[in-house]
């Protein structure tokens, strides 16, 4: 969703989409083309994470062991740097923000906890020698 905001907003308006927390004021200007070109790389990026992790969740709610790994990667990766760059030095808000970073983690921890109590369970496959 956040991907989509950015990419049908000018960069002023991308900006003040992410960091919610910072006057909308103060982030008006006059950017660069490449300023635009650099927000909306990071929108499309928003948005295939986002896509593939609703797909990777798909799978791992049907029990793929692999789609665990490769969605916490993926979601967990994205998410770790908006952690890191935008929420905790204070660029967003609580909601939906910090919020939905907490989402996303306890959806990657509950995951890994998934993955090591089916982990044993797997039927183990014949050797065809």
């Amino acid at each position: 969703m956040a991907g989509v905001i950015v990419l049908t907003a000018d960069a002023s308006g991308g900006f003040a989409a992410i960091a919610d927390a910072v006057d909308p004021a103060s982030l008006t200007s006059d950017y660069a083309p490449a300023v635009g070109g650099i927000l909306n790389q990071h929108g499309w990026n928003l948005g295939w994470f986002g896509i593939a992790t609703i797909i990777g969740a798909i799978f791992v709610w049907r029990g793929n062991l692999t789609a665990i790994w490769v969605t916490g990667m993926i979601g967990g990766l994205a998410d770790l740097g908006y952690l890191l760059f935008v929420d905790f030095p204070g660029y967003v808000n609580f909601f939906p923000g910090t919020v939905m970073t907490f989402v996303s983690g306890s959806a990657i921890v509950l995951s890994f906890w998934v993955w090591l109590s089916l982990r044993g369970n797997q039927p183990v496959k014949a050797d065809p020698s």
